[in-house]
């Protein structure tokens, strides 16, 4: 690791967006030398955020600019190229997508004069189910999708590690909270652009789970922090930290999850006793709470009652 970042500006909440303009009031907030984050809410999807609830982000490199996704709509994605071009005076020259997820690539069609990267399963599943996930974001945002056509990523990424200018940037490819999960870690400026493997002070989201090679997966980044490749952290979803906090949480939520759904299964609790118990205070405040829990519950929980059934 070359230097360390700079310390990060304190976490505040994301500027909230004017339904009425349907302006996302993006602000670039810096987070390391060269390198920007651009905070989403930290909430559920919703009319009142326009369904912006990711964070994405940019590296000038000093050979031309790196975007790590494009956001939930088409809309989204042309602010925050305006804010991109309003914030250095590199040119665009790569864009990755870190997973399939609506909300990482659906911002494309404002770059479409660039290269957009993600890993093989990723594109396939963009190209699968991206016009599924543009039709539910407009039934949940309705105007702020306008225009907004799913537009997969094109190129193959390659894992490894590229120097672009003045940055050692570092692709791993990890697997868990979908088939193909991209991570990025800058080694330049020692910060960890984590995808959806990692949430911080929000419930982690599990359409595509895995939830075994999940946890292996969350292992794996903190042997690396552990080794000193990485110090700060950018999760898809909840304020940027230090160290290994947001590892550490989304391992417990999952532990937690499976455990609970394991157990209750195997005792013959149906569907509607699960949804109506508490969870532990510590999971009890995050955001999206209890909304992500149902919906996991309502996708998993008949898969553990099958398990169950099976084992008896």
């Amino acid at each position: 690791m070359a230097s360390p970042p700079l310390h990060p500006q304190p976490t505040q909440a994301a500027p909230r967006a004017d339904a009425q303009r349907l302006d996302y009031r993006l602000q670039a907030r810096p987070v390391a030398p060269r390198t920007w984050v651009i905070e989403g809410a930290v909430a559920d999807f919703g009319r009142e955020n326009g369904c912006n609830i990711i964070n994405t982000a940019f590296i000038a490199t000093g050979a031309g600019v790196v975007v790590i996704n494009t956001g939930p709509s088409r809309r989204y994605g042309e602010q925050q190229r305006h804010l991109i071009e309003r914030t250095t005076r590199e040119p665009v020259v790569q864009v990755f997508n870190l997973n399939l997820h609506p909300d990482y690539f659906l911002g494309n069609q404002a770059w479409a004069d660039r290269i957009t990267t993600a890993l093989p399963g990723s594109i396939d599943g963009m190209k699968a189910s991206g016009d599924t996930y543009a039709e539910n974001l407009y039934r949940l945002c309705g105007d702020w999708m306008q225009g907004t056509e799913a537009t997969p990523a094109r190129a193959a990424a390659q894992a490894g590690v590229h120097t672009l200018g003045q940055h050692r940037l570092e692709l791993v490819r990890l697997e868990g909270h979908t088939r193909d999960d991209l991570v990025l870690i800058d080694h330049s400026t020692g910060v960890l652009f984590a995808g959806g493997l990692v949430f911080a002070d929000r419930v982690p989201t599990t359409p595509n789970a895995d939830f075994d090679h999940w946890i292996a997966s969350l292992d794996r980044l903190e042997s690396l922090l552990g080794v000193g490749h990485f110090r700060w952290v950018v999760p898809s979803h909840g304020p940027v930290h230090e160290g290994g906090r947001g590892i550490a949480q989304t391992r417990d939520w999952i532990r937690w999850l499976t455990g609970h759904m394991r157990g209750h299964a195997e005792v013959g609790l149906d569907l509607t006793e699960v949804l109506n118990m508490p969870v532990p205070a510590r999971f009890a405040n995050w955001a999206a709470q209890p909304a992500e829990l149902h919906r996991t519950l309502a996708q998993w929980y008949p898969v553990y009652e099958r398990r169950a059934l099976g084992g008896r």
